[in-house]
């Protein structure tokens, strides 16, 4: 697990190539699979491939989503909020997973964050995603994951970088 995550980076530049079906597939499992508060699991996922759906999906955010546009699919990260009150956590763990997944298959990810940020139009992310996908109102936006073949490798990170300053044994 370690190594997953000493060479899991966000990546934000694809080839454009589909991502197949079957990868796709395992990466949604990893989400279904998280844990959720009391077991309740708010967390659905809108699954985008559509190359047309990609571009509008891109403009989701002023900054920070334009690789969306040649991403070859996007996991769109919503939750039931009258399910759970912790539901952002509970996105943000199947997120965690799935991001974590994706690497492990070869799949270049990114996290886009979704919540209490605006889309190019002015509009609430969490509003440009409930028109553009038909998403009911009790549901809430947490993030959107992009996916593809990479079309960059950055290099891994080393235990050796880590700010170990931040953990606090017994006392802060």
């Amino acid at each position: 697990m370690l190594d997953i995550l000493l060479k899991r980076r966000s990546i934000r530049k694809y080839t454009g190539e589909a991502v197949p079906r079957e990868k796709l597939e395992l990466i949604l499992n990893a989400g279904l699979l998280s844990p959720t508060s009391r077991n309740r699991k708010p967390c659905e996922f809108i699954v985008v491939e559509n190359r047309d759906t990609l571009k509008k999906l891109a403009k989701v955010r002023d900054h920070g989503s334009v690789m969306l546009e040649q991403a070859g699919a996007a996991i769109v990260v919503i939750a039931d909020s009258e399910l759970s009150s912790v539901w952002p956590e509970d996105c943000s763990i199947a997120m965690s997973n799935m991001h974590n997944m994706a690497d492990s298959l070869g799949i270049g990810s990114c996290w886009i964050q979704g919540r209490e940020r605006y889309a190019e139009n002015g509009q609430s992310s969490a509003e440009f995603v409930r028109d553009l996908f038909g998403v009911p109102q009790r549901y809430e936006l947490q993030a959107i994951l992009s996916l593809g073949i990479p079309a960059e490798h950055p290099e891994p990170h080393k235990l050796e970088e880590l700010d170990q300053s931040k953990v606090h044994w017994e006392k802060f």
